[in-house]
């Protein structure tokens, strides 16, 4: 029980790393606030923690506004008292699979900008403003990504992924006097979780033969799930790294290490 009697919030835990991770921070012991875009996915996620004898509670987020993120941050302590850790999760993907620099519209730029770099600014500065008011310290885990550590993944989302990691090591330095961690986890290719699909993978492919696919590419030969990111979270919000702050973890099979 790492995360006993601790309040969590984990944004984009309808599907994926979001959702894999809130059940194990709810397996783990902590109450946790299920925030996602769709209600009705976030509501899903809550219904497998409750059945398994958690605590848990849906709202409804958009991690890009502003009015948003604050009403979210409102509402974890108003139903758990208090907030110890943020899960700023929420991340989207290239619109389109192997979109180059001149392929990428304006209005593509502004909403990956908006939504994965201003996700975490918001739920940073929200998180970091209750932490302080609480004066007992606080996490804070954000969703990098390997393409925000090496050329991979696209210009403009590789862009956003760098200035995650930039702005989550900024945070660590700053918020330290006050007993608030921060750290990213950077996974690699998860073919499992949809969110390659999101980027335009056909629908109708082989998910085996892509998992396998991507597998290869890292020297573990396995493909990244949304198991092994949500094991990792676990351990850099719990007390069990206490003294870890500003890292920008890899999961990704040993990937940018070659």
């Amino acid at each position: 029980m790492e995360l006993q009697d601790k309040s969590a919030i984990v944004t984009g835990a309808g599907s994926g790393v979001g959702r894999a991770s809130a059940l194990r921070f709810a397996a783990e012991g902590a109450r946790v606030l299920c925030a996602d875009v769709r209600a009705d996915s976030a509501k899903e996620t809550v219904a497998a923690i409750e059945s398994a004898g958690g605590t848990a509670y849906a709202v409804a987020a958009d991690v890009s506004r502003e009015d948003s993120v604050e009403a979210m941050v409102a509402v974890a302590v108003e139903h758990f008292g208090r907030l110890d850790i943020i899960y700023n999760n929420v991340g989207i993907p290239t619109p389109r699979l192997g979109a180059q620099l001149c392929d990428h519209t304006w209005a593509d730029f502004q909403k990956l900008v908006s939504v994965n770099i201003g996700g975490i600014f918001l739920g940073s500065k929200y998180a970091v403003a209750q932490f302080k008011s609480q004066g007992d310290g606080g996490v804070i885990l954000n969703t990098g990504s390997v393409a925000g550590l090496v050329s991979w993944g696209g210009p403009v989302y590789g862009a956003t992924k760098s200035a995650v990691h930039q702005l989550t090591k900024a945070v660590a330095i700053e918020c330290a006097p006050f007993g608030i961690r921060a750290n990213a986890i950077c996974p690699a290719g998860m073919p499992y979780t949809g969110f390659m699909a999101a980027g335009g993978l056909p629908p109708a492919a082989d998910i085996e033969q892509v998992a396998a696919s991507v597998g290869q590419q890292h020297p573990l030969g396995r493909p990244i799930t949304a198991e092994d990111c949500a094991a990792a979270a676990v351990y850099l919000v719990s007390d069990r790294a206490a003294n870890v702050t500003g890292v920008l973890l890899p999961i990704d099979g040993g990937y940018v290490a070659k």
